[in-house]
């Protein structure tokens, strides 16, 4: 432990899902003090019970997933497309409103989204999640730019062929018709382990990433890196 976050407050919401175990777990190791909120973030009037206890923090990582939700166009169900903006674009903005304003006062903080990379490059058969996953980032590169002057760094982590239990899990990712489909669209061959990930999102939650703001990064093994 090299306490890269000591004294750091942290929000991860959704914690038990995607993303939310391997960062808590980094985070903590790093000396963060981290507040995990399992289950999915509220939008509307049932948002102001769930930040009725939440403090004051230094980063918010924006952990927010969907069961994948496949679809041709001609099949979407309004059901799902809703469901889609509901738990991931809806509330990423109830987070960003709620939190930015009093980070702005404190006069620093970070704001980390776990988006995916599926809308930079684009899906078939997955337009709808592409759509809710587009408007997760298109919302953090004009919130990011808006919030810079107040020394605030926004940003999102867009990834693909990442270990976690909701898109990659490990029985699939162990299956041959899933390697070989590896093989043949991600540059590096491999999907990603979730510590992996876990450390981008710290560097991104630490001192050392001030400069950026406002930024989509891919963190696909080259899958979209020419999107």
């Amino acid at each position: 432990m090299t306490n890269r976050l000591l004294h750091k407050r942290v929000l991860v919401t959704q914690s038990t899902d995607y993303m939310g175990p391997a960062i808590s777990e980094l985070f903590k190791k790093e000396g963060a003090s981290v507040t995990e909120v399992p289950g999915i973030v509220p939008f509307g009037s049932e948002f102001e019970d769930y930040t009725a206890e939440l403090s004051d923090f230094d980063v918010i990582i924006a952990n927010l997933a969907h069961d994948p939700c496949n679809a041709r166009v001609a099949d979407i169900q309004n059901t799902d497309w809703q469901d889609l903006f509901d738990t991931m674009v809806h509330p990423l903005m109830a987070l960003v409103r709620y939190f930015a304003p009093k980070m702005a006062v404190q006069g620093h903080g970070k704001i980390i989204a776990v988006t995916s990379a599926a809308p930079l490059k684009g899906l078939p058969g997955s337009s709808a999640y592409c759509a809710a996953r587009g408007a997760q980032n298109a919302f953090i590169k004009a919130a990011g730019l808006e919030f810079a002057p107040q020394n605030l760094q926004i940003n999102a982590i867009a990834q693909n062929y990442v270990s976690n239990p909701v898109y990659y899990p490990e029985d699939l990712i162990e299956t041959e018709r899933f390697q070989k489909h590896l093989a043949r669209n991600v540059p590096i061959g491999r999907v990603a382990k979730a510590e992996e990930q876990a450390e981008f999102a710290l560097f991104l939650a630490s001192d050392h990433s001030d400069f950026f703001v406002g930024q989509i990064f891919p963190f696909s093994g080259g899958w979209a890196v020419n999107a």
